[in-house]
């Protein structure tokens, strides 16, 4: 993690204090953040449903900033609890859509590159500290 490469970014996408915590290992973006960056990036993101039953789904989001285009997918499985699956919300096509859209905006801005993680792509990376 390259911290100037990530000051830069923090700068260049309008980026808060409240948009950016830390867990564990990692630095995470918070989906407002995220909504955030796609704005100043101007991305454009369509998804295609690749599974989408009551409780588990797979979104492809193809994403797209100037000319350059991504990729990337998201997925959720409802459990019981964390240990039993991705997400204990029965929005499970909601969250994985928000997976794909965190990780397409991530990878197209450089952030990922950097070890940088959305908060909706876990739910062992929701900021308990709010």
């Amino acid at each position: 993690m390259n911290k100037e490469k990530l000051t830069e970014l923090y700068k260049l996408y309008k980026l808060e204090k409240e948009d950016v915590f830390v867990h564990q290992h990692y630095l995470i973006i918070t989906r407002s953040g995220i909504d955030k960056i796609q704005a100043v990036a101007k991305i454009q993101i369509h998804y295609e449903v690749v599974k989408c039953e009551p409780n588990f789904a797979v979104f492809k989001a193809i994403a797209h900033k100037g000319s350059a285009m991504i990729e990337t997918f998201g997925s959720a499985l409802k459990g019981e609890n964390y240990k039993d699956g991705s997400t204990n919300s029965w929005y499970v096509p909601e969250m994985a859509e928000k997976r794909a859209m965190s990780r397409a905006v991530l990878k197209l801005t450089g952030f990922y590159e950097q070890g940088v993680f959305g908060e909706d792509e876990s739910e062992s990376f929701k900021n308990n500290n709010k």
